[in-house]
């Protein structure tokens, strides 16, 4: 339908699965698996199924964060779900997500496993099971958990709102692109303004709200087009001073650079870890490559 065509409702919606737009083949209206496959299971207690998006990277991050930290229980199989394939909505992957989104991850290492989904649920599961990244005191810990939460309500108006239509939509529409660059430029407007003033989300101290914010916000913003979009430039991505110096900060670390390799099945082939079994698994590929300026 062009964008200039008005368009008037039905009384009833009815699904046309012809419906253009990127990942038109694999969205629908309806909940559930549509065929068998079951999942693999490798040999550590911790199993991840996910795909280097902002939300998988968010885990795998958190992941490779605690094992530089010495956290031996925190090693993991992360097996790649390509979204593309619809692999989300095989049975095995359903029976851990019944909302069919990456990721997902079983910890076997109790008497029962426990299944986790959605990102945030994920990386607060980590942060308490480990005893890290999440502070201790009351204050702190409060405040990083409305940052966590924030990035949890605002990613969907970046994420499925400004990048769906700046990027993914069959055609450019000036109205959906203003509705929801405006909102996504306040988001970062809000960033930037806490930041001016502390060195992470919470403060001094780095935590699963700067892990899960920067897999959105801090990729948004770096490089000369943006990692997310390619929008930095539409964007004006360098007005935002606090939050590049944010993004540049974590996005140096080692963790973080191990962890957007992980369930990478895009972009240059030595960014890529497509599958993740145990830290040699990195030896094969050249982390020094992956500058805060690529792509």
């Amino acid at each position: 339908m062009s964008s200039n065509t008005p368009y008037s409702p039905p009384s009833v919606w009815i699904w046309d699965a012809k419906n253009g737009g990127a990942f038109a083949n694999i969205n629908r209206p309806i909940a559930g698996s549509t065929h068998e496959k079951v999942l693999a299971v490798g040999n550590h207690p911790i199993q991840l199924h996910s795909l280097a998006t902002p939300n998988g990277v968010k885990v795998t991050v958190m992941l490779e964060e605690l094992l530089a930290l010495g956290f031996e229980g925190a090693e993991y199989d992360a097996y790649l779900i390509d979204i593309g394939e619809g692999e989300q909505f095989g049975s095995g992957f359903v029976d851990i997500n019944p909302n069919s989104k990456i990721p997902a991850l079983v910890d076997h290492s109790g008497k029962e496993p426990i299944r986790v989904f959605e990102s945030g649920a994920i990386l607060l599961y980590l942060a308490e099971k480990f005893g890290a990244f999440l502070p201790k005191d009351v204050p702190s810990r409060t405040e990083c958990l409305s940052w966590l939460f924030w990035q949890m309500g605002s990613a969907p108006y970046l994420g499925g709102g400004f990048g769906h239509f700046y990027a993914y939509a069959p055609e450019k529409m000036q109205y959906p692109i203003d509705r929801f660059t405006m909102e996504v430029k306040r988001q970062l407007d809000v960033l930037d303004r806490h930041l001016a003033d502390h060195n992470f989300m919470s403060g001094d101290e780095y935590t699963i709200a700067d892990m899960a914010i920067w897999a959105w916000y801090g990729q948004l913003v770096l490089g000369r087009l943006g990692r997310l979009y390619s929008a930095a430039e539409f964007l004006d991505a360098a007005s935002y001073k606090h939050v590049l110096r944010w993004a540049k900060q974590i996005n140096a670390r080692d963790a973080v650079k191990r962890g957007r390799m992980v369930n990478r099945a895009f972009g240059e082939p030595y960014t890529q870890l497509r599958e993740r079994h145990d830290a040699s698994d990195f030896d094969t590929k050249t982390q020094d490559k992956i500058a805060p300026s690529d792509e």
